[in-house]
């Protein structure tokens, strides 16, 4: 596999880096989805996304909290070991590292879904629809002109604020309806709109993975609340 030393956005190489580039992030990011499935499957077949389902049901919310900062934290570290270009072997393992770290996240919220009667279609309705809304906004950004940057101040301010719900609801015990949840499946496709837009107008050739990172973490955020949203439908 080639590796590149070169800091120049790949907007500025010529069509073929570009084409060679793009094909790779999506490559890449197909790759990380298909390790979540993995891991995920491995959860599941243990036996370790029911306990990890029953634990959290039996200690509460604050648990729930620690387990969100943990993985606040393994998130902020493989993001930045899949941006690491002098090592290849870090870079890929920011990617598995991200895909295991969103199966943990996924397992207890997917078991509770799994054991009700409409869980699997709601999964499957849930992805399709997930997959849908992220080709259409990778259209998008691919072919708009318009300068995205401006939606970076938005997604700041909406994750601070989806944060501060988040704590507020386990805190004082209320429930984060179907209002929100279509709030954050609409800033998860900013964030989509926005990171695609960036990868090619910011990213050097050599980034494929740190790129295919970056939309991984938006694709699942979109995934976890259109799934939620179809749960609170029944």
């Amino acid at each position: 596999m080639a590796t590149y030393s070169s800091t120049i956005p790949v907007i500025q190489t010529d069509e073929a880096t570009r084409t060679q580039f793009l094909v790779r992030v999506y490559q890449h990011l197909a790759l990380a989805v298909v390790a979540f499935i993995g891991f995920e499957a491995v959860l599941f077949t243990t036996g370790l996304a029911e306990r990890f389902a029953r634990f959290l049901f039996d200690t509460g919310g604050f648990a729930w909290l620690l387990v969100l900062g943990g993985f606040a934290v393994v998130s902020a570290i493989t993001s930045r070991a899949a941006y690491d270009l002098g090592n290849i072997n870090a870079q890929y393992a920011g990617l598995f590292g991200l895909a295991a770290a969103e199966a943990v996240i996924f397992a207890p919220f997917l078991w509770f879904v799994f054991e009700s009667e409409s869980g699997t279609s709601d999964v499957t309705l849930a992805a399709i629809t997930t997959l849908i809304g992220f080709a259409a906004l990778t259209v998008v950004a691919m072919v708009t002109r318009r300068d995205l940057s401006v939606l970076r101040p938005l997604l700041i301010w909406g994750g601070v604020a989806a944060i501060g719900l988040i704590i507020a609801a386990v805190i004082f015990g209320f429930t984060l309806g179907p209002i929100f949840s279509v709030a954050m499946i609409a800033l998860a496709g900013a964030s989509i709109l926005y990171q695609t837009q960036r990868i090619v107008r910011e990213y050097p050739a050599g980034a494929y993975v740190g790129a295919a990172v970056s939309l991984f973490g938006s694709l699942m955020l979109m995934f976890w609340y259109v799934l939620r949203l179809f749960v609170g439908r029944d």
